[in-house]
């Protein structure tokens, strides 16, 4: 790994902890994120020459911090930051604070951002949006992409959000009992797109990146400490581990995409899959059933079969039909319509994904799913055009070059058809 790429994932990884630090020492948003930011900065120009921290984290904190209070003097006409030299050699400083994060007020910093940004005064796709944006860094085409709107529309919702909190005078500590009660919904929403970013990035170079799965699955676990007895908290849990517990096979040695049918399972983490699994059965015992729950019991079908031709897709359909009552949307519609592709062909699943078009009109999966199957209708310059536009709706390379394999098959006419589901 370059120094500049170390960098930036070991400023990807603070961020979350850092923020919540920071925005506890200055109370306002805004002024945390500034400070993360300056120290960012101070971090590029300072770490390829000095080397890295004995601890990032504790560093950004820290000089964030410093740049913070500087921010104060400076308005009262007092003494500036230290130069970067001295900054750079953080020596005992540095020591005190990176033992101060095993402390249990840091440990609670991210969960407690979390709970801020999820506050009821704001609707619930802003509260959502926030957290996305303030806690985990996520860029504005990502966080578009996961509600599916424009980026412009986005940034609107982000910045009414952050006026509503900076005017609304919201206390910047953990909630209580009944106010987390409250907003546990918006925070595991949260926590769900944060881990569906890491999973199938949405831009750049890779396809996944564990640190924000890895994140997700911690933030699923501190929630589930506070809703010990709550299902849906269970299988939201259950469902981010048993989804990440493929990450080994996911990707080739070459970054391309293998599907969820081709992948190795034996690479599979089973010791995860066993968590996964645990945290399904106990959440449906409960017998209060949630959209979590489906998506985990589906994955844990997934997880039970030993090889790809023993899944039980029957019951894939019948959980995606429940999810559809649940939770309604035509990104559920097009995942079940995968399940009936296996069930009754592909000739029932394709009538069955005609009118997601406007809906799903700028979303990836939607055009590699039909061109996938028209090709195995033998419709192959109908497939061709959907194929097309799902490259170029593509948002990693991976994704790319895995619709290239389907158009390479179809020129030659050498291969069977895949489906397009799940790389998932």
């Amino acid at each position: 790994m370059t120094a500049v790429a170390w960098i930036d994932a070991a400023l990807r990884a603070s961020r979350p902890q850092a923020i919540g630090a920071l925005l506890r020492y200055f109370r306002d948003l805004d002024q945390a994120e500034e400070a993360f930011q300056e120290a960012c900065l101070r971090a590029l120009k300072n770490w390829p020459v000095n080397g890295p921290p004995r601890d990032p984290t504790a560093w950004l904190i820290l000089v964030g911090r410093n740049f913070g209070l500087d921010h104060v003097r400076r308005q009262s006409k007092s003494q500036a930051l230290p130069a970067d030299e001295v900054i750079s050699d953080l020596g005992d400083a540095e020591t005190d604070l990176a033992e101060r994060l095993d402390d249990s007020h840091y440990r609670d910093d991210v969960l407690r951002l979390l709970f801020i940004c999820c506050h009821p005064d704001l609707p619930a796709t802003q509260q959502i949006a926030l957290a996305l944006r303030i806690v985990s860094g996520l860029t504005l085409k990502e966080i578009a992409r996961a509600f599916l709107v424009s980026e412009a529309a986005m940034e609107q919702r982000i910045t009414r959000a952050k006026s509503r909190v900076s005017k609304a005078d919201v206390p910047f500590e953990m909630p209580g009992a009944a106010e987390r009660a409250e907003r546990v919904g918006a925070v595991a929403a949260m926590i769900y797109l944060l881990f569906n970013e890491g999973y199938s990035a949405s831009g750049g170079t890779v396809h996944v990146r564990v640190h924000l799965c890895e994140e997700a699955i911690r933030l699923a676990r501190l929630l589930l400490r506070l809703f010990p007895s709550e299902p849906e908290i269970m299988g939201l849990a259950a469902l981010l581990l048993l989804q990440h517990a493929r990450a080994p096979a996911r990707l080739d040695a070459d970054g391309n995409v293998i599907l969820l049918q081709d992948q190795d399972r034996a690479l599979w983490n089973r010791e995860i899959i066993a968590e996964g699994l645990a945290l399904v059965d106990k959440a449906l015992r409960h017998r209060r059933p949630g959209p979590y729950q489906v998506q985990a019991a589906i994955a844990g079908v997934h997880a039970h079969a030993a090889r790809a031709e023993d899944t039980d897709w029957s019951e894939i359909d019948q959980l995606y039909a429940t999810l559809e009552r649940l939770q309604p949307s035509p990104v559920v519609t097009l995942n079940r319509a995968v399940a009936v592709s296996k069930v009754q062909g592909p000739a029932a699943a394709l009538a069955m994904i005609e009118n997601l078009a406007a809906p799903l009109a700028g979303y990836f999966h939607f055009y590699g799913l039909k061109g996938a199957l028209l090709k195995q209708l033998g419709r192959t310059d109908e497939a061709r055009v959907f194929f097309d536009r799902a490259i170029a709706l593509a948002n990693t390379a991976a994704e790319a070059a895995h619709i290239r394999l389907h158009l390479d098959h179809l020129i030659n006419e050498s291969e069977p058809a895949h489906d397009v589901h799940a790389a998932r």
